[in-house]
C-alpha cells in the first residue's frame, strides 16, 4: 500500500483527503473530546444534551414533519379528488379507482431500497429535498390527465419518486437521536399522517367548494395543481434548512458536534461506522438477522390494517351527508387522531415500552372495525370512524421506532433494515386497496371484518416480539459474563457491544 491514500472523507461528499494526515490528527481529537466527556458528571451531560437535542428538535424535526405532511398529501389526495368529479371526467368505473390507488405502491415498492442504499452515501438534505421537488411536479400532473390509463402511468411514477422520502427521513433522524428519544420525535414525525388527512379534508373542501370550473378548471384538477406548487416551493427551503448528519452539521459548534457522535455512540456502545464496508455488505448483515423477518411481518400487517385511511372520504360518505360535507366530517376525526397518537407515544416513551402499548392500541381499532361493519347506527358507526385511525396509527408510529431501535449499527445495516421493513410492508397497500370496492358499501363488511381480525394479529404480533427480545438481553447479559469471566465466544459475526439491550 502506497504511503499515501486517497480515500474519501466521513462527510461523504467526496472530497480527496490526505489518509496518512487524517489517521494522524483526527484520532487524537476525537479522543480528546471523548476523554472530556468521559471525565464529565452526570449532571452536566444531562444538561447538555437537554440543550443540544432541544436544538436537533428546533432546526430538524419541525421541517421533516412538514415534508412528511406533503408526501402523504399529495399520495392520499385522489382520496378527496373523487369527492369531486375524478371518476366522470375520467370515465372511471367498478374498481378502477382501487386501482389507482394501488398502482402508486408499485412504483413506490420498486424504488425503495435502491434508494435508502443510497442515502448513506449522498447528502440526506439534498437527496430528500430532490426527491421532494420530483414528487411535487409528478403530483401536480394528475391535473393534466383525461383518460384512467392517464391517470395510472401518473399515479405510478409518483409513487417511484415518493419512496425516497419516508425510509430515508427514519434513517436520517436515527442518526441524530438516541433510542429513547427516537419513540417520541417519530410520534411528532408521523403525526405528519394524521395532519395530512386532516388538511386534506380541509383543503379538499375549500377547493372543491370554492374553486370548481374556476377558470373553466375542474375542482379535483385545481386540488393536485395547489397542492404540487406547495410541494416544490417548501422542497426548495429544504435545500438551506435540512441538516445531513452530526459529524458535518455547520450550525452545531465543534464541541457539540463531537458530543452528538459520543453519546449516540455510548447510548448503543457501538460505532456507526463499525463493519460498514460496503452497501451490500449492510444489506446482508440486516437479512442474516432473523428478527428482521417477523419485524417485516409486523409492519406489513400494521399497515394493511391502515388501508382504510385511502378510502375514508368514502367510508364517511356512507353516513349519507354530502360530498362536501363528508370531507369537513373528516377533519375532526384526523385531529383526535393526532392528539391521541402523540399522548400514546410520548407514554411509550416515558415508559420505554412499546409491545403493550401497541397491543392496547390495536384493540381500540379492532372494536373500531367492528363497531363500524356490524351496525347501521349512524352516530355508533361515526364514532368506530374515531376509534379506528386512533388505535390503528398511533400503534403504526410505536412500530416504526421499534424497528429503528431494535437495528443499531452499523449505519448502513440500520439502513437496509428500515428499507426493507417499509418496501415489504407497504406490498400491503398493492392489495389492501382492494379491501374496499364501492359494492360493499354503506357497511363494508368484507374490508372491516377482515381489518378487524388484522389488528388482532398485530397485537399479538406485538407481544411475541417483546418475549423475543427479554430472551435476547438474557443471551446478552450471559454473553457479558462470560467474557468478564475469560470466556472467549465462538460466535462473534455481529455481537453487540457490552450494555446494549433490546427495547421492547
Amino acid at each position: 500500500m502506497s504511503e499515501v491514500e486517497k480515500r474519501r472523507s466521513s462527510d461523504g461528499e467526496g472530497v480527496e483527503v490526505d489518509h496518512v494526515k487524517q489517521e494522524q490528527t483526527a484520532p487524537a481529537t476525537t479522543d480528546s473530546w471523548v476523554a472530556q466527556f468521559e471525565s464529565r458528571d452526570e449532571e452536566w451531560r444531562k444538561t447538555t444534551t437537554k440543550k443540544l437535542v432541544r436544538k436537533i428538535d428546533t432546526r430538524l424535526l419541525p421541517f421533516l414533519i412538514v415534508m412528511y405532511l406533503l408526501n402523504f398529501l399529495d399520495r392520499a389526495n385522489l382520496a378527496q379528488a373523487r369527492q369531486g368529479d375524478l371518476e366522470k371526467d375520467l370515465g372511471m368505473t367498478g374498481t378502477d379507482f382501487n386501482l389507482a390507488t394501488s398502482i402508486f405502491f408499485v412504483g413506490y415498492l420498486l424504488m425503495q431500497l435502491p434508494s435508502n442504499m443510497l442515502i448513506t452515501r449522498v447528502r440526506p438534505s439534498l437527496y430528500l429535498t430532490t426527491a421532494m421537488m420530483l414528487w411535487g411536479g409528478v403530483s401536480a400532473c394528475n391535473a393534466a390527465t383525461h383518460k384512467f390509463t392517464e391517470l395510472i402511468v401518473v399515479r405510478f411514477f409518483l409513487g417511484f419518486v415518493e419512496a425516497p422520502f419516508f425510509p430515508g427521513a427514519i434513517f436520517l433522524m436515527s442518526s441524530w437521536y438516541s433510542r429513547a428519544e427516537l419513540t417520541r420525535r417519530m410520534s411528532y414525525f408521523y403525526s405528519g399522517n394524521a395532519l395530512a388527512n386532516m388538511f386534506g379534508g380541509i383543503i379538499g373542501a375549500s377547493v372543491l367548494d370554492n374553486m370548481d370550473m374556476a377558470q373553466g378548471i375542474a375542482g379535483w384538477r385545481w386540488l393536485f395543481i395547489l397542492e404540487g406548487v406547495i410541494t416544490i416551493g417548501v422542497a426548495f427551503i429544504g435545500i438551506v434548512v435540512l441538516p445531513d448528519y452530526p459529524a458535518t452539521t455547520k450550525w452545531l459548534s465543534e464541541e457539540e458536534r463531537a458530543f452528538a457522535q459520543w453519546r449516540l455512540k455510548r447510548d448503543i456502545n457501538e460505532d456507526d461506522e463499525a463493519k460498514a464496508t460496503t452497501v451490500w455488505g449492510g444489506a446482508k448483515l440486516a437479512l442474516l438477522d432473523y428478527r428482521l423477518y417477523l419485524f417485516v411481518l409486523l409492519q406489513h400487517l400494521s399497515l394493511l390494517s391502515q388501508t382504510f385511511q385511502y378510502f375514508f372520504p368514502s367510508i364517511v360518505g356512507t353516513l349519507g351527508y354530502g360530498k362536501i360535507e363528508t370531507l369537513w366530517l373528516t377533519v375532526p376525526v384526523w385531529f383526535g387522531t393526532f392528539l391521541v397518537s402523540v399522548g400514546v407515544t410520548f407514554s411509550s416513551s416515558k415508559t420505554k415500552d412499546r409491545s403493550l402499548h401497541i397491543f392496547v392500541m390495536m384493540l381500540v381499532a379492532a372494536v373500531g372495525n367492528a363497531i363500524a361493519t356490524g351496525t347501521t347506527n349512524t352516530g355508533a358507526r361515526f364514532f368506530a370512524m374515531f376509534l379506528m385511525p386512533m388505535g390503528a396509527v398511533s400503534s403504526y408510529q410505536i412500530i416504526l421506532s421499534w424497528i429503528a431501535n431494535s437495528f443499531p449499527r452499523p449505519m448502513v445495516k440500520r439502513s437496509a433494515a428500515l428499507a426493507i421493513a417499509n418496501m415489504v410492508g407497504n406490498t400491503a397497500s398493492i392489495y389492501g386497496s382492494y379491501m374496499y370496492p364501492s359494492s360493499t358499501a354503506p357497511q363494508y363488511i368484507p374490508g372491516g371484518s377482515t381489518n378487524a381480525v388484522i389488528c388482532l394479529l398485530v397485537g399479538l404480533l406485538a407481544l411475541f416480539l417483546r418475549f423475543l427480545h427479554i430472551r435476547e438481553n438474557k443471551k446478552l447479559e450471559q454473553a457479558e459474563q462470560n467474557r468478564a469471566a475469560g470466556n472467549v465466544e465462538e460466535d462473534g459475526a455481529d455481537r453487540r457491544a457490552d450494555g446494549f439491550r433490546y427495547v421492547y
